[in-house]
């Protein structure tokens, strides 16, 4: 740094502050030493700077996969808005399993992550409390940690109830859900992709329960193929469906694929409304009607809350959920409505 400042003929401090920006500088000094850092090949000494600040300026992101077209997307939005932050990003999968949640904030803690963003569908509250003391977590999901941790949620069962009247208004008297066990037994039965899934199904059947309708239920994994399947056990039934409801975006468009090759069309004679409104939606034909939660306000917030805790790691725990929107397209617009 101090070759930087004799090269650029500037301080020490100038240097540093162009570079970190924690004070202003003119544009002007600001290029100057950018082009100066570029000539020389200074490069930043990480460690040197991580011994000093007792920070490495990396946080650790943690989800059940990548494979999917809304943890991908979550992934993306999250790694650019750490970046924006100052901060630079690990991200790795764990399987939706415990193993590898606890692996996550292992691997946090030896290579000294300044904090831990994690989708957690394995571990209990007890556990994540006490790892929670480890390492600056916040949690993603929709475990219920009354408040002992840093916790940002969707709007599961509103955002359901919303997509289930989306197709009653519609005009559909005959429901299905694809992601979600026989009805009667949501309240015995625990789903490997965690409690998403369950809260989705609850207001699904809320809204069935209410407006006295029969529904159906599929469920064979959380793939686009998963959804072909469930479609084609849909049309198993004695009575096709003419409205379903799927827990993601990714079920939705194998089940308008699956639907498809047995001539069965969207929306003309199924309506279908996934949950997610992951960027593919628009862009399926036909495009996909979608819960869209506010998949910015879920980042802005959990990027917040994790360089508060950072900063302040005594600091009140805050359990948020972000709001939603229905998106309506194709998939749910009858032809000639």
């Amino acid at each position: 740094m101090r070759d930087v400042a004799a090269e650029a003929g500037v301080s020490p401090m100038t240097v540093s502050n162009a570079l970190t920006g924690k004070r202003p500088v003119s544009e002007q000094t600001r290029r100057l030493v950018l082009e100066t850092v570029e000539r020389l090949g200074y490069q930043v000494n990480v460690a040197a700077r991580s011994l000093r600040q007792g920070r490495t300026g990396v946080v650790g992101i943690a989800v059940p996969t990548l494979d999917s077209h809304y943890y991908s997307q979550l992934s993306h939005r999250l790694v650019l808005a750490f970046s924006r932050a100052g901060l630079a990003t690990v991200v790795e999968e764990t399987h939706a399993s415990r193993e590898g949640e606890l692996a996550a904030f292992r691997d946090s803690r030896l290579n000294a992550y300044d904090g831990l963003v994690i989708a957690a569908l394995g571990l209990s509250e007890r556990e994540i409390n006490a790892l929670a003391r480890e390492v600056p977590v916040v949690v993603l999901g929709e475990q219920e940690l009354h408040q002992s941790v840093d916790h940002v949620s969707m709007p599961n069962v509103d955002g359901a109830e919303a997509a289930t009247r989306l197709l009653v208004r519609r005009g559909c008297r005959r429901l299905a859900i694809v992601g979600s066990p026989p009805l009667e037994a949501l309240g015995s039965t625990t789903l490997p992709e965690g409690a998403a899934f369950t809260l989705r199904a609850r207001g699904f059947a809320r809204v069935v329960r209410e407006s006295g309708l029969s529904a159906a239920a599929a469920y064979a994994g959380v793939t686009q193929a998963a959804g072909a399947q469930c479609a084609r056990d849909l049309l198993q039934l004695p009575e096709l469906p003419d409205g379903v409801f799927c827990v993601t975006d990714t079920l939705a468009f194998g089940v308008v694929r699956g639907l498809a090759d047995h001539g069965v069309r969207v929306p003309d004679d199924v309506l279908v409304v996934g949950f997610d409104d992951v960027e593919d939606a628009q862009y399926h034909i036909p495009s996909l009607s979608s819960i869209s939660p506010d998949h910015d306000g879920l980042v802005g917030e959990a990027v917040r809350l994790l360089t508060r805790r950072i900063a302040e790691p005594s600091a009140a725990p805050q359990d948020l959920t972000v709001s939603f929107e229905l998106v309506e397209r194709e998939s749910t617009s009858r032809p000639g409505a």
